[in-house]
């Protein structure tokens, strides 16, 4: 399992987790773990490119104009 330090947490927050971790009968450490698998979602695959698409896809972004690369340097030679 991966860890995960989050500095710089307002005193409120901490103690509103605190309060609800303790309504539900979870240490503060489990109750930011329910809340951050719940706001993640578990989405992966293709539910996530095509949520993804929604959010940014076409007429949803900005375009950007492509550089000039006729006058790009030739690659490095490591021989």
């Amino acid at each position: 399992m991966a860890m995960l330090t989050i500095r710089n947490i307002d005193e409120g927050v901490k103690e509103r987790l605190r309060v609800r971790a303790a309504q539900n009968g979870h240490s503060m450490e489990e109750e930011a773990r329910i809340i951050l698998k719940r706001a993640t979602g578990g989405i992966t695959g293709k539910e996530l490119w095509d949520l993804s698409r929604g959010l940014f896809g076409e007429n949803k972004g900005v375009s950007l104009e492509l550089p000039n690369r006729d006058n790009d340097r030739p690659p490095v030679s490591f021989e």
